[in-house]
Order: C-alpha cells, then structure tokens, then sequence
C-alpha cells in the first residue's frame, strides 16, 4: 500500500521498464458526480502488485500519470471505459496506449460483454475472490484482506492479458482490438456536454419546443452538479424535469404545482431562474430546436431483408468465433437493408470481411442462405440461377 510520495516515484520508475503493466481501480460514486477515486491497482508482466492511495496527503499523483501517457507502456484494463474516465477527469488526457480485455475477448468468440471472473477462470482454472466486492474503499484504514483482494484483480489480469494475446496473435485480430478501441480513445467519449443531457431525460411530448425548454433546464441541472460534485438526480430529478418542460410554467404560481419540484425552487430567486430558463427555452427559433429523431418504419420487405441479415449475423458469428453483438446492431442491420448507400460500421475494416461483404452480397441478390442437409449455410447464386 504506496502512501508516500518517494515510495510511488519509486515505483512507477520501475513499472516504466515493462512492455505491460496491468491496471485497475476502486472508486465511489454513489454521493458525487465525479468518480471519487479510492484507490489504484498495478502490476508488472512478472505480478508484483502494488496499491496507491490517492487519499493519502502525502502523494501528489504526477508519476502515475506520466507513466499513464508513456507510450513505451501497454497499459491493460478489463471493461476501461470508466477507469478511463476517471483518469480523463484527472488529467484531461486519455491514457495510452491500452488494451481491454473486454473488448479482446468478444473479438475471440467469448461472448457479449464477457465477466471478468469468467476470463480468469479461463485463463488461470481458478475462481475470483469476491469477498469485498462490496466495500467503502474510501474508509482508511484498509484491511490486508481488502488490499490483498484489491491486487488480486490485477494479477489475475496478467494471466488474462497473456491468454487473449496468444489468442489474438494465433488469428491475426490483434488489430480488431484496436480499432474497436478508437472509441474509448477519444477525448470527446468523456466530455459531457450539458447541452446535450436533454438526450437523456424521457418526456411524453417530445414537441421541439418543449425539448428546448428541456434542453435550457438540463443544462441547468448539469452544470450546476458538476460545479457542486453532486449526483445530477439531487439537484432535480428526470421527471420532474419533463414536467416542467411539457407544463412551461410561465410564473411561480404555475412552477409551485410542478410534481416532486423541492420548494426551494419554487419560489423566489430561484424560483425567477427556472422561470428564466423556460422562457429561453420558448423563444427559441424553430430551426434551434432539438428534434427527436423518429424510429424509421421499415416496409414488410424491408423487415424480411433483416431478418435474413440476422441469420447471417448468426452465421458468421459462429464462424468466425466473434461475438454477434461487436458486428453489428439491429440498427446497422436495418440500415444496411434499407438504404442504397448504407454507411455503418459493419461495412468497414474488419466487419466488412467478417459480416458485411456477404451482407451486401445477400442484399443484392448474390448470395443466399439455405439448408444443406441439416446444417444452415450460404450458396452463392450464379447469373443462370437468378429469377428473370
């Protein structure tokens, strides 16, 4: 357990001469807006594990995070989006290079959004401790049983790590792995744009003009929780956001009978700016307005077309051994059976080979599924087969 600013310069020097390190964290959220970081795994190729305290006041964290951007080190995750996040909110950087062992094992057929436990049982034949899973990690002191299950995450991840890369190499996929990781790697996952919380918040009306009253209220809420660390829902809930939005109360009067609305709010300086965010809202021009956009209605043929398209989904999936739902969506599917110019995802790098060259090709009538004895496969149709 580091808590002394020279034992964690120490460390990271030493981390900084590894290919990998692996690396998890514990955090609370429960009370805040931001993630409160409690406490921070790492461990070397060889499983010498060590816990940071980033609640000591005794460490100033800049080692860590210049080992985080060294690019000289794979940083290993499992499931990274919110250690990610956290670390973004730190240091307004996206650690790299890193690899999610998540992400890893759904290109290697293990599944949707395989658990960690299932990976190491893989990896390693033994079960994970999950004895304080559920603890405060912001409570000091902590336990040895609480840090010796804290490091355990982390060295079991370089079994994992080591198993998956194997894999990877074995099929050639290493580079689907990064590519599928260009998301998480982008500043712009983790910035959170008040204007765009509306998003978010269900409404029965979604008339543009009450999504602008919307839009002026969630922003409202949105800064005003990141300014005072608190969860968004303890300034005002989503349902009372929707109220206001579809009633557009234009005085107190009206505010005061908004439902679950806390009474602070309902009445006098306060009150006047909820009423001010409203008006906003309303004399936004019409071609300001957020629009709400429509779930397309597909045509029977057009249903038919996808539903061929999931078979083949299906098949191909289980062909290649990658999990269906990292190839394509029912929205992708959907687009690709209805559009002339479809531009998803499954179209492109990777997909394109597994999934959406056939896909295309059934679509255009050059490519059928049918059955072959018992077994469900594809038949390509040469020009004397087609229909006249």
């Amino acid at each position: 357990m580091i808590t002394k600013q020279d034992d964690l310069n120490k460390v990271c020097k030493e981390l900084a001469q590894h290919p990998f390190i692996t690396i998890d964290t514990e955090f609370l959220r429960e009370k805040t807006y931001y993630p409160k970081l409690c406490l921070i795994q790492l461990s070397d190729p060889q499983k010498n594990a060590v816990a940071i305290d980033p609640l000591s006041d005794n460490i100033n964290l800049e080692p860590l995070f210049a080992l985080l951007c060294n690019t000289d080190v794979l940083k290993v995750f499992h499931a990274a989006r919110q250690d990610l996040e956290i670390f973004f909110n730190l240091t307004g950087k996206v650690v790299e290079p890193f690899f999610d062992t998540q992400i890893a094992a759904m290109v290697l057929g293990y599944g949707d959004s395989v658990g960690y436990e299932n990976l190491v049982r893989s990896a390693t034949g033994q079960g994970v401790d999950k004895s304080s899973q559920y603890t405060d990690w912001s409570n000091r002191p902590l336990s040895e049983k609480q840090i010796h299950y804290a490091l355990g995450d982390v060295t079991h991840l370089c079994d994992v790590y080591q198993m998956l890369k194997n894999q990877l190499d074995e099929k050639g996929r290493t580079s689907w792995v990064f590519e599928e990781e260009e998301i998480l790697a982008d500043p712009a996952t983790y910035e959170n744009n008040p204007r765009d919380m509306w998003r978010k918040v269900k409404i029965r009306s979604p008339k543009p003009k009450n999504l602008a009253v919307l839009r002026e209220l969630a922003a409202w809420r949105e800064e005003r929780a990141q300014r005072k660390d608190i969860p968004r829902s303890w300034i005002m809930r989503d349902d009372t956001l929707a109220d206001m939005a579809s009633q557009a109360p234009r005085d107190l009067k009206g505010l005061s009978k908004i439902r679950n609305l806390p009474g602070e709010f309902s009445k006098g300086h306060k009150g006047e700016a909820l009423l001010k965010l409203i008006e906003d809202g309303i004399k936004t021009p019409k071609h300001d307005c957020p629009v709400v956009i429509k779930k397309r209605q597909l045509s029977p043929s057009v249903m038919a077309k996808v539903d061929i398209l999931k078979m083949l989904l299906k098949i191909q999936a289980a062909e290649c051994g990658v999990a269906p739902k990292i190839i394509a969506s029912t929205d992708d599917l959907e687009t690709i059976a209805a559009e002339d110019a479809p531009d998803v995802a499954p179209l492109k790098g990777w997909r394109a080979e597994v999934f959406g060259h056939d896909a295309l090709a059934i679509k255009d009538g050059k490519l059928a599924i049918g059955l072959k004895g018992s077994a469900i496969t594809k038949f390509v149709i040469s020009d004397f087969d087609k229909p006249a």
